[in-house]
């Protein structure tokens, strides 16, 4: 167990309205989770101090050789007053997995998720309560060494900070739209793409102003090497049903594995559902959508939870699903994961933990 020095802030700053919208990642909280690590000692000094600036030096080698990783939950305040998690240890798994890839120090679960308690218990006033909203909360680790050259660094800083959203879309639950990219690729197989790693983001950006310069939300990417195959949208892993079943791209190496994709596996199985995870084509996608039996698309994530797709534009093709409307099936998984985030439907699989 961690031995976490606390310092509270002595100039807490104002929370916000409630009746305030809260754009998503615009607005922190009073205090972060600081640790450090050194190459032969160790993580070492787990703190929470005020929020504030970090000091680096220029020669830091995240910002030369991108040795960076983050990850991304949310915290919940149920109506009977509990603070709850949604499957955290799933992140904590997911972050040893990237810090692995990226040749970075792993942490262990434990001490991760103690370290999201303690933050989010000291900054718990923060949690909005306004339906659709939560206590969003970002780890993450990034390189340190002051050394100019290809190596991985030596030191090391992980670092959460917390910051209350609402909806990830501006669109909320209503139906987003969809463009799918087949000029520019994001990750391919023995990449990075299955790391939660902040290159793979900016890696997507070329394409992510093209769609909304053309009115499109996010950017569904096709394989890098045919481009034909479906692997997932920027912010989202991605699903469809099709003819009754639902089917989502298989994990393949430039897929992320997506904590709120693996529940929707889960909730759909417990439904007696049945669920294809496989290769999919963009063409399959469309056949099915002529043959009328493209029934809904819908993408998830932990910001947007479940975000239904109203529109598919593929070359000069547009695919409107479910007449641009919520299919029954993204609004009951919606339901049901939102229900057990916040306490109020019977959580079977002990998905969440309580921060006391």
């Amino acid at each position: 167990m961690l031995d976490i020095k606390i310092e509270r802030t002595k100039a807490p700053k104002a929370l916000p309205d409630k009746d305030d919208p809260l754009l998503f990642g615009k607005i922190f909280t009073d205090h972060m989770f600081v640790m450090d690590y050194k190459l032969g000692e160790g993580w070492y000094d787990p703190r929470i101090i005020p929020y504030q600036p970090l000091s680096l030096e220029p020669s830091a080698m995240v910002f030369h050789y991108g040795q960076e990783m983050f990850e991304g939950l949310k915290a919940y305040k149920a109506r009977d007053g509990r603070i709850l998690l949604f499957r955290p240890d799933m992140n904590a798994k997911r972050t040893n997995r990237t810090c692995e890839r990226l040749c970075m120090p792993e942490i262990p679960e434990e001490d991760f998720v103690q370290a999201i308690k303690e933050l989010v218990g000291i900054d718990k006033t923060w949690i909005p309560t306004k339906e659709g909203t939560s206590l969003y909360i970002r780890p993450f680790i990034i390189a340190t060494s002051p050394f100019l050259g290809v190596r991985a660094s030596h030191t090391y800083k992980f670092i959460i900070i917390l910051s209350p959203v609402g909806a990830y879309y501006p669109e909320g639950l209503n139906p987003v739209k969809i463009w799918i990219e087949d000029e520019y690729v994001r990750a391919v197989k023995g990449g990075i793409g299955e790391a939660k790693a902040g290159g793979n983001y900016v890696a997507s950006l070329r394409a992510q102003v093209k769609a909304n310069e053309e009115g499109y939300s996010q950017v569904l990417w096709l394989d890098g090497i045919y481009r034909k195959y479906i692997e997932e949208v920027g912010a989202m892993n991605i699903f469809f049903k099709i003819g009754g079943r639902v089917v989502t791209p298989m994990l393949n190496g430039s897929i992320l594995p997506g904590v709120t994709r693996d529940s929707v596996i889960k909730l759909c199985k417990d439904w007696g559902i049945e669920v294809e995870e496989r290769i999919i084509s963009i063409d399959e996608v469309y056949e099915a959508y002529k043959n009328g039996i493209l029934e809904e698309v819908f993408g998830t994530g932990t910001a947007a939870v479940i975000s239904p797709v109203g529109h598919l534009r593929w070359k000069d093709e547009v695919m409107q699903v479910n007449d641009g409307g919520i299919g029954d099936l993204s609004q009951k998984l919606y339901d049901k994961l939102t229900g057990i985030q916040l306490g109020e439907v019977t959580d079977v699989h002990n998905w969440t933990i309580e921060v006391e």
